[in-house]
């Protein structure tokens, strides 16, 4: 009895598995036929690809070079001591603008002072000196007419006035030195610039090594760049036609922080491990929008193109052989167009030397579903596309299908 059970359950599983692949192989053909019937579309055959698409621009465009650059002084300058002494005051606020000839701080003068005082008087006891071997050298000079002198004695008082000229000419080289050292107890500001924190406090004894602050010009300040050498014709046949405009812009969020610059040095060499060479401009700064050793974004006008092609940024594709676009075909089908792009013509187009012509229709939105030959639904820019089910045509046959009854198959 066990045996005809063990039988009757691997039957019914059999009978089971034969269900289960029946049915599956009915499913399948169902697909088939929808995928390949009279209603369906054939495995050849897709729906067309929604895209945006544009028209190619035509007008002028300035052509611009962009880089990153660094912010640098005018003239930077470590002020330190030219002579020794006791620091008695700091004359300066941290961050505060000085001009040129400002006193900074002051030394302790004592003993210049005295020192200076020394040769002074020195100086006059040796000019005293002079004055009166001149008044003998004159005297001798009557006497040896009347032959109370000798020849001798003349000269031998004429070589004395010659000392004594050169003792009090060394006198006052000394008085010289002694007065300029004296000057050097007011440490003076060399440049006109912002002053930077102070490096020392009054009451330290300075040597000459001393660093007391470091002074920048920022008005003007420089912006320093470079390029690759690919454009460096360029750039020097467009700055022989006009000084070049610079525009240094915020690193991060790309806005413009000063539009006044121009091109003042083009670098003598290009730099053979890089590839670039370095260019520097130069800024106003008259509100102090740059700061010394800022990193900036810097765009550089270099032409003016009448009648340049332009199109939107994101229409440009990247491939192995270089830049392309899809373009637009008559029977709304595209083609991988190859371009050559000639620059930025502003934030979000850019200029097209080669490859189109006005009036053509790139796609600028849904290149990722897009080969060579892809049938496509042109949109414009905002537009939406239009769902299956809501097209006319179809709308009304399944309107039209509801209202009929089903017929049956026995």
């Amino acid at each position: 009895m066990s045996r005809w059970k063990s039988r009757w359950k691997i039957a019914l599983i059999i009978i089971v598995v034969i269900v289960i692949i029946i049915v599956g192989l009915q499913a399948m053909h169902g697909s088939g036929q929808k995928r390949g019937g009279p209603g369906g579309r054939g495995a050849g055959q897709q729906a067309p690809v929604p895209v945006t698409v544009v028209p190619v621009e035509q007008k002028s465009v300035p052509v611009y070079l962009n880089a990153t650059g660094t912010v640098q002084a005018l003239n930077t300058v470590t002020v330190q001591p030219q002579v020794g002494g006791r620091l008695l005051s700091i004359n300066f606020e941290e961050g505060q603008e000085v001009e040129k000839g400002d006193v900074l701080a002051q030394i302790d003068p004592r003993t210049y002072q005295a020192t200076y005082d020394q040769n002074v008087a020195r100086m006059h006891s040796d000019q005293a000196q002079l004055a009166t071997a001149r008044g003998n050298l004159a005297r001798s000079k009557e006497l040896i007419k009347q032959h109370y002198v000798s020849q001798q004695d003349l000269n031998t008082q004429a070589n004395t006035v010659k000392q004594l000229e050169a003792t009090v000419a060394g006198d006052r080289a000394q008085v010289e030195d002694a007065k300029v050292q004296l000057g050097y107890t007011k440490i003076r500001a060399p440049i006109s610039g912002l002053a930077g924190i102070r490096q020392v406090d009054p009451g330290n004894v300075l040597t000459t090594g001393s660093a007391i602050v470091v002074l920048t010009h920022v008005h003007p300040i420089n912006v320093m760049f470079t390029l690759p050498a690919k454009d460096l014709d360029r750039v020097r046949a467009a700055q022989k036609k006009s000084p070049l405009p610079v525009a240094a812009m915020d690193r991060t969020d790309n806005h413009v922080l000063a539009a006044d610059g121009v091109l003042k040095v083009i670098d003598n060499r290009i730099d053979p491990d890089s590839g670039t060479f370095t260019l520097k401009s130069q800024f106003p700064n008259e509100q102090t929008e740059l700061w010394p050793g800022q990193f900036v974004n810097v765009r550089m006008k270099i032409d003016t193109v009448t009648n340049g092609l332009v199109v939107p940024t994101q229409a440009i594709e990247r491939g192995p052989d270089g830049d392309y676009v899809y373009l637009l075909t008559k029977d709304n089908t595209v083609k991988m167009q190859p371009v050559v792009i000639g620059g930025d013509a502003d934030d979000t187009h850019v200029l097209v030397e080669k490859g189109l012509a006005a009036g053509d229709k790139v796609v600028t939105e849904g290149q990722f579903r897009l080969k060579p030959g892809s049938k496509v639904t042109p949109l414009k820019p905002g537009e939406v596309p239009v769902p299956a089910t809501s097209v006319p045509g179809k709308a009304k046959a399944a309107k039209a299908g509801k209202g009929k009854p089903q017929a049956s198959h026995k």
